[in-house]
């Protein structure tokens, strides 16, 4: 027979239990100091190892889930404003050779459009770099997509200018530039925040939306993705983009 604990042994159970629990607790802080100091013995070498793995990969998957978070609240707020409805006003501005170029350019293929600038140090280069390899991805599953760099910096980003630097990265890529007034009125019109920033220095800055806008063979919304998504992911949303047309 299984003979109950009186409330006397629970208590002293209790009690040994809550020691065990502040000495652990009080050990592992100083285990992983030992680990961060170097003065880890070679008994806990394998502790410092599991813990900063498990730690990389916790950190990883904060990451991930954030880029993620941050993809989707920016499509889920494309598609509660444009979802189903016309996206973009008229435009008439030139392209890279200095050409005209309207909205038609967005009707008849899919297209992907990103807004930028060619001074910009980090997102529009590496934004521009991936998609380039993207479309290579793609191969001929893409072969129906358009890409488009708009400047939101058309003071300095004149034709030639735009020309010299998206041939930097794929021949595919078109650049879009022209009347700073109707350049920002396009990029309003498509939902794109951006606003010049003085670095102190008598030079300014842009800061910009950083997500790549995906419009259907209408000139439709159809999505975005985020700087940062994964390559597989913005793969996956080319491919199905081109498919549906």
């Amino acid at each position: 027979m299984v003979r109950e604990l009186s409330s006397t042994a629970r208590s002293r159970t209790g009690k040994r239990r809550k020691r065990h629990q502040m000495a652990a607790r009080v050990e592992f802080p100083n285990r992983l100091q030992d680990c961060r100091t170097g003065a880890a013995s070679s008994r806990r070498d394998d502790f410092c190892r599991r813990t900063f793995v498990m730690m990389r990969s916790i950190l990883v998957g904060i990451l991930v889930l954030m880029a993620a978070g941050i993809g989707w609240l920016t499509f889920d707020w494309y598609r509660g404003h444009y979802g189903g409805e016309p996206f973009g006003a008229p435009f008439t501005l030139v392209d890279q050779k200095g050409a005209p170029i309207t909205e038609a350019a967005f009707r008849g293929q899919p297209s992907v459009v990103f807004f930028g600038f060619t001074h910009c140090p980090e997102v529009c280069p590496t934004t521009l770099f991936e998609l380039s390899g993207w479309l290579k991805t793609l191969g001929d599953d893409g072969k129906t997509l358009h890409a488009y760099f708009v400047s939101v910096d058309p003071e300095r980003d004149t034709p030639a200018v735009m020309n010299a630097y998206v041939s930097n990265f794929s021949d595919r890529i078109t650049g879009i530039t022209g009347d700073p007034d109707k350049v920002h009125a396009m990029a309003k019109s498509f939902g794109i925040y951006w606003k010049k920033v003085d670095t102190g220095d008598g030079d300014y800055t842009m800061d910009h939306t950083a997500s790549v806008l995906l419009l259907n063979s209408k000139g439709d919304f159809a999505g975005t993705i985020a700087y940062g998504e994964s390559a597989s992911a913005a793969v996956e949303k080319l491919k199905r983009l081109a498919a549906k047309g």
